[in-house]
């Protein structure tokens, strides 16, 4: 089935759900009347936004979702209905830019449009465009929603501390210490504080790092990988 028809069913729905709300008013009116006009107002009201909000929802993550088999695509031979691919590079990144800055623009302030911008973000940082990268994760990291925040500042951090400004790095790695996230974790966020502190402070950098060599799993081997980098004392 195309978007298109997917668009069109999901609209479908969204009318006839109202319409059902509207259908129930009237068929029960003289029971509905002894609650009172307010009452029946509110209903009505209640019903309609709960179903236009959960067709906007679905309108938003469909563009997200076509926005990111945009910036998922291969390169090359290859493709087909299912698969999206460019012929050439260049083609993908300027589908990529356009497809994620529409629906960052448009959904601005709701959920898919701070993950579009932060793949943006993400984009213009693979491409060495560190000040389109920060303009894009900058909002994304500064929105005051924790769980896309903490994520966009993780990676503010790294673009930080590629540019040489350790000191921004720092403070949004302390902050992601202070409150981590289900995205970033305390550990996550203590080592890569500890790899930036490694350079010009290797001392903390070691206080911060040892506690979790004891860790299981994953978090023991990215800290002892961390430590093995640090210069010899």
């Amino acid at each position: 089935m195309d978007s298109a028809h997917r668009r069109q069913l999901k609209h479908d729905k969204f009318v006839d759900q109202v319409g059902h709300s509207v259908e129930y008013a009237a068929s029960h009116r003289d029971q509905m009347m002894k609650w009172g006009g307010a009452a029946l107002a509110a209903i009505v009201l209640i019903a309609g936004i709960y179903w236009y909000t959960n067709y906007q929802h679905g309108v938003r993550q469909t563009a997200l979702r076509n926005a990111m088999q945009t910036y998922e695509a291969g390169v090359g031979a290859g493709g087909n209905e299912f698969v999206k691919t460019f012929a050439t590079q260049e083609e993908k990144d300027k589908a990529v830019v356009k497809d994620l800055t529409e629906v960052a623009n448009k959904y601005d302030g709701k959920e898919e449009g701070q993950i579009a911008r932060y793949f943006l973000g993400l984009h213009y940082a693979d491409k060495g465009n560190m000040a389109e990268a920060e303009k894009n994760l900058k909002p994304v990291a500064e929105s005051g929603k924790a769980i896309y925040a903490s994520q966009a500042k993780l990676s503010l951090a790294d673009l930080y501390d590629a540019t040489g400004r350790q000191a921004d790095a720092e403070k949004l790695l302390r902050s992601l210490i202070n409150d981590p996230t289900i995205l970033v974790s305390k550990e996550q966020a203590t080592i890569a504080l500890g790899r930036i502190l490694a350079r010009k402070n290797p001392a903390e950098a070691r206080k911060l790092l040892e506690p979790l060599r004891s860790e299981r799993g994953p978090v023991s081997r990215a800290a002892i990988t961390a430590l093995g980098e640090m210069p010899a004392r």
